[in-house]
């Protein structure tokens, strides 16, 4: 009797087992077939270590990439090649977030059920939400500067230029070992960088809510070009003299911005950063960012550092510019996309108070009036920061970054020029030559 009992355990423990394998490969299959199927040994997919399948169009139906051919074939325009590389991406998969590699699936026609077997032979069409001619400026307008120009639209949340540079040509891609640094990085998705003053308006927001509103009414603070705290000195770029909140973020005084982030904490400059989304990841269609990296130290002094957007801060261009449509939005903002098909909008949960957008939007407006000069940007009615984000050894990054206010063109963007200079001085021409061609293009 007791051996049979233990034989029935152990049918049942075996049973146990199967059952388990059974269920973990069903949801393997479920969860990562399409990877399973996209492996560079599937002959049907691949020719000669390259996707064989499909074509990648920008929203005009301008061609970007076409894998259909023995080769694949990519925009007969080498300007629009070098401008779009990261947002394609290449043959050899060096661009992990390129369309080349990220849309596999959609390219080949993957599904649940039939795998890779498709109607079509030749793969599906895909429309990706960029515009290739605004890429093109970008790129222009980069020059021979390393950096990153990034648009998308505020209310549908299509993402209209993705830009950075080095580039390449996808046509004759170097080696890995060849390339310069940065090269295959799309660094509007994956970069991480030191942002300068523009975090100057999560801190504004952290302040508008925090600080009591008589008190930030009546704030002021006098900038003599330098100010100390516990013995060490907060530098500001010139000297200002007396300013108010409004007149802080104009000038964009590093004094006065030292002297908010103390009076908010970091407890709450914390929450705050977390509450902006800039330590989120964003899902693309499938294509993710890298969310930012920021500490906030009881230290004053590093604390202080921290809240005009220095010391340990490290800023994802996507998750900021996410939260520049969250002020343009009265608080709610839109999760960006990369495909020109998906009609669905997806918003964010509330970042800032709505009257905490509205505030935000005067001042950056009296950013441009008082300080950039709207001659800079004519026909736009622009709303922006600039910031330099200091970089050991090198010149500073160039930032510039906001949004317009116009019905057919609800634009968003964002600029960094890196080992340049003064942010207005440096990234404001480009961001003004690269939504001009925008505005153009959304007519």
């Amino acid at each position: 009797m007791r051996k049979i009992e233990r034989r029935a355990w152990i049918c049942l423990m075996l049973a146990a087992v199967l059952f388990a394998g059974v269920t973990l490969y069903v949801y393997r299959f479920v969860t990562k077939g399409d990877a399973w199927a996209m492996q560079y040994f599937n002959r049907h997919v691949y020719t000669d270590g390259h996707l064989a399948l499909g074509k990648i169009y920008d929203r005009d139906g301008d061609l970007l990439a076409d894998n259909t051919g023995d080769k694949i074939k990519y925009s007969d325009d080498y300007v629009t090649r070098y401008a779009t590389s990261q947002v394609v991406g290449d043959g050899g998969g060096f661009v992990w977030t390129g369309a080349e590699t990220a849309f596999k699936d959609k390219l080949v026609g993957y599904s649940l059920m039939t795998g890779t077997y498709n109607t079509k032979p030749e793969g599906n069409d895909i429309t990706l939400s960029i515009d290739a001619d605004i890429c093109k400026a970008a790129y222009s307008a980069l020059g021979s500067y390393d950096g990153l120009v990034a648009v998308y639209n505020y209310k549908t949340g299509q993402v209209l230029c993705m830009t950075s540079t080095p580039s390449f040509d996808p046509l004759s891609p170097p080696s890995a070992k060849d390339a310069k640094e940065g090269t295959f990085m799309n660094k509007f998705l994956s970069g991480n960088m030191t942002p300068g003053s523009i975090f100057k308006l999560v801190t504004s927001a952290a302040a508008i809510e925090t600080i009591p509103r008589s008190e930030l009414n009546n704030f002021r603070f006098n900038c003599d070009g330098v100010h100390v705290i516990n013995g060490q000195k907060i530098r500001c770029a010139g000297v200002h003299g007396r300013l108010d909140f409004k007149g802080a973020l104009a000038q964009s005084c590093n004094g006065a911005f030292a002297e908010l982030s103390i009076r908010i904490g970091p407890k709450k400059m914390k929450e705050y950063t977390e509450k902006c989304g800039l330590e989120k990841i964003y899902k693309m269609d499938g294509i993710i960012n890298q969310p930012g990296v920021f500490e906030f130290p009881k230290d004053k002094v590093s604390l202080a550092w921290a809240g005009i957007g220095q010391w340990k801060d490290y800023l994802n261009p996507c998750s900021m510019l996410v939260y520049l449509s969250a002020i343009a939005n009265d608080g709610v903002a839109v999760k960006p996309k990369m495909l020109a098909t998906s009609d669905n909008v997806s918003k964010t949960g509330r970042m800032i108070d709505e009257k905490t957008a509205r505030r935000l939007r005067r001042m950056m407006k009296n950013n441009v009036k008082s300080n950039y000069g709207e001659s800079n940007f004519p026909g736009l009615d622009i709303y922006a920061k600039s910031g330099t984000g200091e970089v050991e050894g090198k010149k500073p990054n160039a930032w510039f970054a906001g949004f317009i206010r116009n019905k057919n063109c609800p634009y968003a963007f964002i600029v960094c020029v890196e080992d340049s200079g003064f942010g207005s001085e440096v990234a404001g021409p480009v961001a003004n030559t690269v939504m001009q061609a925008a505005v153009q293009r959304g007519k």
